[in-house]
């Protein structure tokens, strides 16, 4: 092997590890905290009324992350077929560093507050954005091994569990966002 081709064999691995860079960087001039401001870190915060949603490192939402990774998938798959798995890989998560990046705008903050029933979020902890690349790389590497028809139907499984469990989910999510449904709102709020 060549000096070349040993520097192109790691071209996809530094391109990645560009974009995890990226990400942080992006956050934290959007003045982003790398952590829950609470002074407490912990890997799992599971109550979604609560003020550490969204700023622990996985939360329910990050279940909707997994669902970002598998329509990611099948984006990347159908424009970039012939790419080798690796760079579809690494699109995939430049696409999601991308929205997390743009989910922590005051724009998208704001719609969360006024349009949901996140009344009281005030965007992701970079900790959290990191913990929801994961899920979503959890998401595009599940889909990739399962296919398009087992991944649709892992896609509606946990869509149903979450709209059960945190009644909400990543097509709710989208839903809410573009066209806010009261009577949803006033489900998803909480007691």
């Amino acid at each position: 092997m060549t000096a070349s081709s040993d520097r192109s064999s790691l071209a996809p691995f530094i391109a990645i590890a560009a974009s995890l860079v990226l990400l942080g960087v992006a956050l934290w001039l959007e003045g982003r905290s790398p952590f829950c401001t609470c002074g407490v870190f912990r890997v799992w915060s599971g109550d979604t009324c609560s003020s550490t949603n969204s700023q622990q490192l996985f939360d329910p939402y990050s279940f909707t992350h997994i669902l970002h990774g598998v329509v990611l998938f099948w984006l990347v798959a159908l424009v970039l077929r012939r790419a080798a798995p690796v760079w579809q890989l690494w699109l995939g998560l430049t696409l999601e560093a991308a929205w997390e990046v743009f989910e922590n705008t005051r724009f998208v903050i704001d719609r969360y507050r006024a349009e949901t029933a996140a009344l009281g979020y005030t965007g992701d902890t970079i900790v959290n954005s990191y913990g929801d690349l994961t899920c979503a790389l959890v998401g595009f590497l599940v889909a990739q091994r399962l296919g398009a028809v087992r991944s649709a139907i892992f896609f509606l499984f946990l869509e149903v569990i979450l709209a059960v469990w945190i009644h909400d989910s990543l097509l709710l999510q989208v839903l809410m966002l573009i066209h806010p449904v009261q009577a949803i709102k006033l489900w998803q709020m909480c007691s």
